[in-house]
């Protein structure tokens, strides 16, 4: 039987007991777009988990529970559980082992390279991108399944239940709709299609610095439309996926659009006066909605798991180690504004808060959101305009 411990009415909106659809009769599970797979027992479904090879299942019903919970919450589901995470953390460990391998050698051919040419092996940027490469996608993800099978080794029915609050909150808000996320993401996609089309052009509405200077402020709003190559616009992507439906959910929309706009603009500032190169890409209002995501949900400690907030640090970090690693090639100067941007943004308008309700927008909100959204719509015409253009 479900044993899943008393929720408050006085929850976040992810604990409480309605957060999940309810649940169909006997057991089953549902996949994460949503399909049903019903069961016929206990036994069946605890089999269903413990064969779950590519972590499909997102949610469990029992007779117990009138709503669909996390696995998690059926303590007899334990052995099945630890068994499917014992071994995705093996076939993690074992493909993050060969990626650190195959970006290991990249490392390693590059310096070769360098020496052999006679570069400055410090000054090099394409040691610099090596590296990038390698802690982003080689030891970073090491490190990830290296560290879930250590904590596998203490992972008891007690640390079961220890897991619930983050897993739901997580689960919650991958189902939430988050419409004017998506739109951003529209937009980003249009304009990376409009850069494919031209060949990958940057300088017709990337911040040139010197161009900026001589009075083409527009160029503020329309780098951030852009990117250097398909890994950054695909990063940046998964990043505002993530990042702009947590603020759009808990924040509400309006002030999506409004972060969003407003750190991408003093990022761009920043990078207009401390980054010489030209510089494209969305990190600027990407650190901004991670710098207003860590002041908003320490103003309002209920609304997230504790746990959850320190990935946003986690992230803020993470980071920096890449863009100190990266240097030359990175505009660092761009995501420190939009990062600081975003932390005084929600500092002064948001007030700190005890409860467990997510804010209200108001009619200011919604009308100052949309003009976000117009200017914000503007810049994206204007960046495919630029690009796709006759040239000058």
């Amino acid at each position: 039987m479900t044993d899943t411990p008393e929720i408050p009415d006085d929850a976040p909106v992810w604990a409480r007991v309605d957060a999940f659809s309810e649940a169909p009769d006997g057991w089953g599970w549902t996949d994460r777009k949503g399909g049903r797979h019903p069961v016929g027992s206990l036994e069946e479904l605890a089999i269903s988990i413990r064969e779950d090879r590519s972590s499909a299942i997102d949610l469990v019903w029992t007779p117990a529970s009138p709503r669909m919970v996390v696995p998690e919450e059926v303590p007899e589901l334990f052995h099945a559980l630890f068994a499917a995470r014992r071994r995705w953390a093996a076939a993690d460990l074992e493909h993050s082992l060969g990626q650190l391998k195959i970006f290991g050698a990249g490392v390693v051919v590059t310096v070769a390279m360098a020496i052999w040419k006679d570069q400055p092996l410090l000054k090099s940027a394409n040691i610099g991108m090596a590296l990038v490469l390698f802690v982003m996608f080689a030891l970073i993800p090491w490190y990830q399944a290296w560290k879930r099978g250590r904590e596998l080794h203490h992972w008891s029915p007690g640390g079961m239940v220890a897991a619930i609050p983050p897993l739901r909150f997580e689960t919650w808000l991958d189902l939430q709709r988050a419409p004017f996320t998506k739109c951003l993401l529209v937009l980003m996609t249009l304009t990376g299609l409009a850069q494919v089309f031209s060949l990958g052009s940057i300088d017709s509405a990337g911040l040139v610095k010197s161009a900026y200077f001589q009075g083409q402020t527009w160029r503020l709003f329309t780098a951030p439309f852009l990117h250097g190559n398909p890994v950054h616009w695909f990063l940046n992507m998964a990043a505002l996926l993530y990042l702009g439906r947590r603020v759009e959910v808990f924040a509400r929309w309006p002030h999506l659009v409004m972060v969003f706009l407003f750190t991408a603009w003093v990022g761009s500032e920043a990078s207009a006066r401390f980054f010489e190169s030209t510089s494209v890409g969305a990190s600027g209002g990407l650190m901004g909605l991670l710098g207003f995501l860590l002041v908003f949900e320490t103003l309002h400690t209920r609304l997230v798991p504790r746990s959850s907030r320190r990935r946003l640090l986690a992230g803020v970090v993470l980071t920096g180690v890449i863009g100190l690693i990266g240097y030359r090639f990175i505009d660092n100067a761009a995501h420190v504004g939009g990062l600081i941007a975003g932390l005084v943004y929600a500092a002064i308008v948001f007030p700190k808060s005890s409860s467990p309700h997510r804010p209200q927008s108001t009619l200011t909100d919604r009308i100052v959101g949309t003009l976000a959204l117009a200017a914000t719509v503007g810049s994206a015409a204007l960046t495919v305009w630029k690009v796709l253009g006759p040239r000058s």
